[in-house]
């Protein structure tokens, strides 16, 4: 799987339910988190992501999925490794410049 992402688009692979799924942070994905953070600055939603609960995480790992849908309900029944999934994103925000 390591050969179909892109790194400089800030591409991460996360396995759900052993599936390799592509996370990649887009103006689309923040716009989501925004939405579903209920926030409308990227400041704003700089502090919100400052303190996360597993909920949280499910969210942004839905908004971030490239090519996938997932919604956060979905993928909390679905087997994710939490190590993983904080290197992916963290992988995604920080290949994205953010």
């Amino acid at each position: 799987m390591t050969g179909l992402i892109n790194p400089a688009r800030g591409e991460a692979v996360l396995h759900v339910d052993g599936r390799p799924l592509i996370l990649c942070l887009t103006m689309g994905a923040l716009a989501r988190l925004e939405a579903a953070f209920e926030v409308n600055t990227l400041e704003a939603l700089e502090a919100r992501l400052a303190s996360l609960s597993s909920h949280d995480v499910l969210v942004i790992i839905s908004a971030l999925l490239c090519g996938e849908a997932m919604s956060p309900a979905e993928l909390a029944k679905a087997q994710i490794r939490p190590t993983e999934a904080a290197q992916a994103i963290a992988k995604a925000f920080e290949g994205a410049g953010a």
